[in-house]
């Protein structure tokens, strides 16, 4: 059996990690379904072959641009929820506060990290990737579990559909804020003077969203 050199293997680390930083900035800006393979591995600067090689298909490629910011957010958020649940009480407004940490380590896998990672989230929610949630699914469907049995707990007057629906409503709206984050900020600082960082967006949603959820 042949068995690649330490060269060899550092040149498909390389070219791996090309595709998936090329694939993660063009999600980012144009959602998944626009953007083509060999728009990827033009700015990969690889052939278009080498998408099959390492990832298999695009739909894999997708997973793995994701997995790089689900495997560190995830664990955090699951940290932060159970550190929750130990408290006597709670409000809606606590759970979605255990997401500011989370969404902030992710600075640690790209310099904008959150930013990027509302963006592809975004995407998946509004262009329907059932892959993605099965994978997530697959890989977090605990974490997953624990927000909504957290939600729940917040929320005992509501019931399992009225929760399926605010929390959709809660994804959205989520979506809305960052798809049109530039364009919000740029009117905020016209209108009043008022300069938000991207990453400052969920200091702002939050409040909305946990009235939301809370409403009557």
């Amino acid at each position: 059996m042949y068995v690649l050199n330490g060269d060899e293997m550092a040149k498909r680390e390389t070219t791996q990690d090309k595709l998936l930083n090329a694939a993660e900035a063009l999600f980012a800006e144009q959602g998944f379904e626009q953007t083509s393979l060999r728009q990827i591995t033009t700015a990969a600067d690889v052939n278009l072959a080498s998408v099959n090689y390492h990832f298999g298909s695009k739909k894999a490629l997708i997973q793995a641009v994701m997995a790089r910011y689900l495997e560190v957010f995830m664990p955090a958020l699951q940290t932060k929820l159970q550190q929750l649940g130990q408290q006597e009480s709670f409000n809606t407004r606590d759970v979605f506060d255990c997401f500011r940490e989370p969404l902030s380590g992710l600075s640690q896998v790209q310099k904008h990290g959150p930013t990027l990672f509302l963006s592809l989230l975004g995407f998946a929610y509004a262009e329907i990737q059932g892959h993605l949630r099965r994978y997530t699914m697959e890989h977090f469907g605990e974490v997953m579990a624990l927000l909504l049995e957290t939600l729940h707990q917040a929320n005992p007057q509501l019931s399992p559909v009225d929760m399926f629906w605010r929390l959709h409503f809660v994804l959205g709206a989520t979506v809305f804020a960052q798809v049109s984050g530039p364009a919000l900020r740029e009117i905020a600082a016209a209108d009043f003077g008022e300069a938000v960082a991207a990453e400052q967006v969920i200091d702002r949603l939050i409040p909305f969203l946990a009235g939301g959820v809370d409403a009557a």
